[in-house]
């Protein structure tokens, strides 16, 4: 029944809630390891599982990390604090209430731009809601015992960030946008790495459908459990149509919470949802209110780096870079960084741009690594974009030849390769016109119809002089006497 259905005259409506797990050594109520992995229940102490007599202490880090985020997303950033018991019954909250900023955000508003392929390929800012501090919950595991679930508590009580949008994005595309340029931006500041897979940034998608021109919401489902991108994506896509298919059955939409399939693309039911959960909050009676101070923000403000719309804005209109070139120097924070000290060694910008996405990018891409695997330093790359600019040698040569040799030997000159490999471009013209002549020797016709009027024939006496001299001969001014001597 569904091959009838005209999907398109919907529009979905969602709002995204991504939890970020901030870089932070300690949790954020205790001392105890915030990090990644180690055996069950090895990073936990009585304050952690909330032992009688215990009491939380707040880690000044992780609201550093909250505050520079916010800063970055252009919130506003609350100054008198504090947190409050969110109660609810789950096996892995040890203390039976988690310690939540949710009533209270310390970053308020803001924006994420965003940009989506598009005619006109213009951006657009999603909005945002709030971001708040909070500490994790444990993990239940129902795959280690046939009979029990078991439960380690090393996650529990790793400092969060949530950052909630406001219902602002209207298709998969877009989810898939803002969460790629929302883990670019945690990464760049060093809040967070990023990793979907575990379990460091995790996303979680309200989703309601309408019929396009409607003002009002339809019924949300929340879908949990996708542990990367393309997965949310993924699960976007097939929540929206799985909407729209019961709509169009005559069937009603019901507010609940959805997990993602994977290995299927689809979703199921986990519980249903009400309209508003009774967590009691109450303030955290253990923990006593901040403030911040100007001092305390604008530290934090000034020692915010470069962001990557404002380096984008940079290069194209200081360096002349396209937009192209800088969005993707800019998707990463190291190639920006190889970026920034490349220019400073070179006047060549444009040339550097090239370098970057073209041979460099390359050898990344063929060797699976990332730019901090790169061999060379800027300065190296650096010398061998001032040897093509000097003459010495063309950038196919440079690229083909130089580069695997450099990177090979990584503190060798570019130009005592070069010299070694014989590979330094000839520029006197008194050994290029014997190889001319022997050229235009052998193509006599191609000769008459370039004096025929046919000059794009250069490029195919340019080639020949470059094969009969192994590549040597300076491109530039064998063109240059090409011309004189056809011209003649």
């Amino acid at each position: 029944m569904s091959a009838s259905i005209d999907y398109n005259k919907y529009e979905a409506v969602i709002g995204l809630e991504v939890h970020a797990q901030l870089l932070t050594q300690s949790k954020l109520f205790s001392s105890d390891s915030a990090a990644f992995g180690g055996l069950p229940n090895t990073h936990i102490s009585p304050v952690t599982l909330g032992h009688p007599g215990t009491l939380p202490f707040l880690n000044k880090k992780a609201v550093e990390l909250a505050i520079r985020l916010g800063f970055a997303c252009h919130c506003e950033i609350a100054r008198e604090n504090f947190f409050a018991r969110k109660n609810y019954f789950y096996p892995d909250l040890p203390k039976g209430y988690q310690i939540s900023q949710h009533t209270a955000p310390i970053c308020i508003g803001g924006h994420v731009p965003v940009f989506v392929d598009s005619k006109d390929g213009k951006g657009r800012n999603i909005r945002l809601n709030r971001i708040h501090l909070e500490e994790d919950a444990g993990k239940s595991m129902h795959d280690q015992d046939p009979d029990n679930t078991q439960v380690d508590y090393n996650r529990a009580g790793v400092p969060l960030v949530e950052i909630v949008t406001e219902p602002d994005l209207h298709n998969s595309d877009e989810a898939y946008a803002y969460l790629t340029e929302l883990r670019r931006l945690v990464r760049w500041l060093d809040v967070c790495d990023g990793n979907m897979e575990e379990g460091s940034m995790r996303c979680d998608a309200n989703i309601s459908i309408r019929l396009k021109g409607d003002t009002s919401l339809g019924t949300k489902v929340e879908v949990k459990n996708m542990n990367s991108i393309r997965n949310v994506k993924r699960a976007i896509e097939s929540e929206i149509k799985r909407q729209i298919t019961l709509v169009e059955n005559g069937e009603r939409v019901v507010q609940e919470t959805r997990s993602f399939d994977a290995s299927n693309g689809s979703s199921f039911p986990l519980r249903s949802k009400e309209e508003a959960n009774d967590y009691r909050y109450f303030p955290e009676p253990d923990l006593a209110p901040f403030n911040l101070s100007d001092e305390f923000l604008n530290k934090i403000r000034k020692d915010l780096p470069e962001l990557p719309e404002e380096m984008i804005t940079r290069y194209t209109q200081q360096l002349g870079l396209p937009e192209y070139d800088a969005r993707v120097i800019c998707d990463d924070k190291a190639t920006a960084t190889y970026f920034e000290a490349l220019i400073a060694a070179t006047p060549h910008h444009k040339a550097a741009a090239n370098w970057m996405l073209g041979p460099v990018k390359s050898w990344l891409n063929g060797q699976n690594a990332d730019m901090e695997k790169f061999p060379l330093s800027p300065a190296s790359l650096a010398s061998l974009i001032a040897l093509i600019a000097d003459g010495k040698v063309n950038f196919s040569i440079a690229s083909s030849r130089i580069l695997p040799a450099m990177i090979e030997e990584p503190g060798k000159e570019p130009a005592a390769i070069a010299a070694a490999l014989n590979l330094v471009q000839d520029t006197d013209a008194g050994n290029i016109l014997p190889v001319i002549e022997e050229v235009l020797a052998k193509f006599p016709g191609k000769v008459a119809e370039f004096k025929a009027g046919k000059k794009g024939l250069i490029g195919l006496f340019v080639g020949e002089v470059m094969k009969l001299s192994a590549g040597k001969a300076d491109p530039k001014l064998t063109n240059e006497l090409l011309m004189k001597r056809l011209n003649s």
